[in-house]
C-alpha cells in the first residue's frame, strides 16, 4: 500500500483535517518510507517564545504543496509513500523528560527504515532526535544550516537549551564532527571563542560572511566534501533566513538568506545519505502573511523531493 496526499482536484484544499501536505494522519511504520511529525516544544528558548505551535502553522499552509516538484521533475508519490505522524507527546516544562519522548519516537521509526522529517519546535529538540537516531545509526554527520551555532556550553548554569545542542551532541558522540559542518552563521556573538569553541569540537565552520564571499557552490562543494556518504542528519533553522523573508522565529538575524538561496542551497544537498531531517523555529505569532510557515513547509517539501529523487535514481 502507498499513502499519499488527498487529490486537491477531487476535495478543496480548505476541507479536511490539517495534515502535512494533505497526507493520512496514521501512526505506522508499515508500507511507509518517510514520515513527517511535529515536535511542539518551545521551553529551551532564550528570547522569544511560540514556536510550540511552529508545526500547527507550517500544517495549516502545506495545503498548497502538489505532487510534482517541477525542479526535478519528480512526482514524490510514485516513489514514496509517506504519512504525517503526528506530534511527539512532550511534557511542557520539563525538557529531560520531553528529550526522553523524542529519543524513543526517533529509534523506533528508525529502527523501522523510515526517514524522519520533523517540525519543531525550538532547535534544542534535535538533540533528542539525534539521540534516537544515534542509538541505530551510529554517529552521523551533521549538516547544521542557522544564524547561530548552537554550541555553548550552557545558558544561566544549564545544559539544555536551543543554543547548547551540537555541543551536547559532540559530547555525547552522537555526531561525528569531523564529517559535520555549520552554515549561514552570522550576528553578533559573546566573543571570538564563541567561533573558536565550535571548530575546537571539530566542526567545520562556514560564516555568512566566507559564504558570500565564496558562493553557495563552492559551499556546497565543501558540504558534499566534508560529508561524503557518512550517513547524515539535516537540520534546518529558519533563522537562517533572513528576517526579510522570515519573520516568523524567535531570535533572527539580519543579512541572511533569501527565500530563493536556501531553496538552492537545500537542492544543492542532493546526494547526501541522509537519514533524517527538521525545520526548526517557525513562530506562527510572529509570521505576517504566514510567509516563514511557508518556507518552512517548502523547505521540508524539497528534502521529501531529494528522497523520491535518490528512489527515482536507484530504480532506474
Amino acid at each position: 500500500m502507498r499513502y499519499q496526499p488527498a487529490d486537491s482536484l477531487e476535495s478543496p484544499r480548505f476541507a479536511g483535517v490539517r495534515t502535512f501536505m494533505r497526507l493520512p494522519h496514521l501512526r505506522t511504520l508499515e508500507d511507509v518510507d518517510f514520515v513527517v511529525l511535529g515536535i511542539p516544544w518551545d521551553d529551551a528558548t532564550t528570547h522569544r517564545p511560540g514556536a510550540r505551535f511552529g508545526p500547527e502553522g507550517i500544517r495549516r499552509v502545506s495545503i498548497m504543496l502538489r505532487p510534482w516538484n517541477p525542479y526535478w521533475d519528480v512526482k514524490i508519490f510514485d516513489y514514496l509513500s509517506g504519512v504525517d505522524y503526528g506530534d511527539v507527546p512532550v511534557v511542557p516544562g520539563y525538557i529531560e523528560d520531553t528529550y526522553a519522548r523524542i529519543e524513543a519516537e526517533f529509534e523506533r521509526i528508525a529502527r523501522a527504515g523510515v526517514t524522519p522529517i520533523a517540525m519543531g519546535g525550538d532547535h534544542s529538540v534535535t538533540l533528542g532526535e539525534l539521540r534516537g537516531l544515534a542509538r541505530v545509526h551510529g554517529p552521523l554527520a551533521l549538516v547544521h544550516i542557522d544564524a547561530h551555532l548552537d554550541t555553548l556550553d550552557q545558558y544561566f548554569g544549564r545544559k539544555y537549551n536551543h543554543g547548547t545542542p551540537f555541543r551536547r551532541a559532540v559530547e555525547e558522540g552522537l555526531v561525528d564532527p569531523h564529517k559535520s559542518i555549520q552554515v549561514g552563521i552570522r550576528g553578533s556573538n559573546y566573543g571570538p571563542e564563541d567561533y573558536q569553541g565550535t571548530r575546537d569540537l571539530g566542526y567545520e565552520l562556514i560564516p555568512m560572511y566566507e559564504l558570500q564571499e565564496i558562493g553557495l557552490e563552492a559551499t556546497l562543494k565543501r558540504i558534499h566534501r566534508r560529508v561524503g556518504d557518512t550517513p547524515c542528519f539535516i537540520s534546518i533553522d529558519v533563522d537562517a533566513v533572513d528576517p526579510a523573508y522570515a519573520p516568523g522565529t524567535g531570535t533572527p538575524e539580519v543579512d541572511g538568506f533569501t527565500s530563493r538561496e536556501i531553496l538552492k542551497l537545500v537542492r544543492g544537498l542532493k546526494g547526501l545519505n541522509f537519514k533524517a531531517a527538521d525545520v526548526v523555529e517557525v513562530l506562527p505569532a510572529l509570521d505576517p502573511g504566514e510567509i516563514t510557515a511557508y518556507l518552512g513547509g517548502n523547505l521540508m517539501y524539497e528534502l521529501i523531493s531529494l528522497l523520491a529523487l535518490r528512489k527515482k535514481e536507484a530504480d532506474e
